[in-house]
């Protein structure tokens, strides 16, 4: 292996993390993607995939092992894999939460200590956790993945408070929505209850549409590649909708913010 940095960068099978691979690469980066199947992954050039999942604690080890074996250290690790769920609150089953978190949170935390004990021995590391404008905002019908993403920014602050006398810092990424096939295929929970139909209908409606006219990937991939190697912020939120959100939520009002994010869901 060459000098360069090394990155590796979880579920890269499409979206962001594919572009965000792709864009690490450009930079002359040494760079491991995961997928949970080899087998129906179309392969990224100048990236090496590894079969992980986030889910499964020795996967997680089998792969970390894997990439110090070849490469002798991480430098980068990016925790992109992710799921989502729409449906209201009380129709969202414990089992189905569990699975989100399962992938949002515990899935960052297995990979996450999985890299650590070699960013402590080299004494340095950044690991850049890709969480969304719903780690700081609520979200009609998406409450659980909404709730996922405010537990990984705890978590990521908390950490970032840990480990930075290693040498090692904790940033988050907020992308807003974003043209991939997550949005416009998000699984929906499986008891629906009938007084909530009329009100999902028009918030799956408007976040289609929202998803539809977003920008692709290509910003929240260099806002992650930014968060890597630019000097550390805790929070980035790529330019433009995400950008904007995050300063409405930090200087208006509260009850403007409500207003407005019940009118962007389509909601009375």
């Amino acid at each position: 292996m060459s000098n360069s940095k090394v990155v590796f960068v979880t579920g890269v099978s499409s979206g962001i993390g594919r572009v965000a691979a792709e864009q690490f690469t450009r930079r002359g980066c040494t760079v491991f993607g995961s997928v949970r199947d080899l087998r129906k992954t179309q392969p990224i050039p100048g990236v090496e995939l590894v079969e992980m999942d986030v889910r499964d604690e020795s996967s997680v080890q089998r792969a970390v092992q894997s990439i110090i074996g070849k490469a002798k250290r991480i430098d980068v690790l990016v925790n992109n894999a992710g799921g989502t769920m729409l449906g209201a609150v009380e129709e969202t089953s414990v089992a189905e939460a569990q699975t989100l978190f399962d992938t949002n949170v515990f899935g960052a935390l297995r990979t996450s200590q999985a890299v650590l004990p070699h960013m402590r021995e080299q004494r340095a590391g950044h690991i850049v956790n890709v969480s969304s404008v719903l780690g700081f905002l609520p979200a009609p019908y998406m409450g659980l993945y909404s709730a996922s993403k405010h537990a990984l920014e705890g978590m990521s602050e908390t950490l970032d408070h840990e480990v930075r006398h290693f040498g090692i810092r904790v940033v988050l990424v907020e992308p807003s929505y974003t043209k991939t096939n997550l949005d416009l295929n998000a699984p929906e929970v499986a008891s629906k209850i009938s007084a909530y139909d009329q009100d999902r209908d028009l918030a799956s409606r408007a976040i289609v549409k929202s998803v539809q006219k977003a920008p692709g990937p290509e910003a929240v991939a260099a806002t992650i590649v930014e968060a890597a190697f630019e000097r550390w912020q805790m929070r980035r939120t790529p330019k433009g909708e995400a950008s904007l959100l995050s300063k409405l939520r930090r200087f208006m009002p509260a009850g403007p913010v409500d207003a407005s994010l019940r009118k962007t869901f389509g909601l009375s």
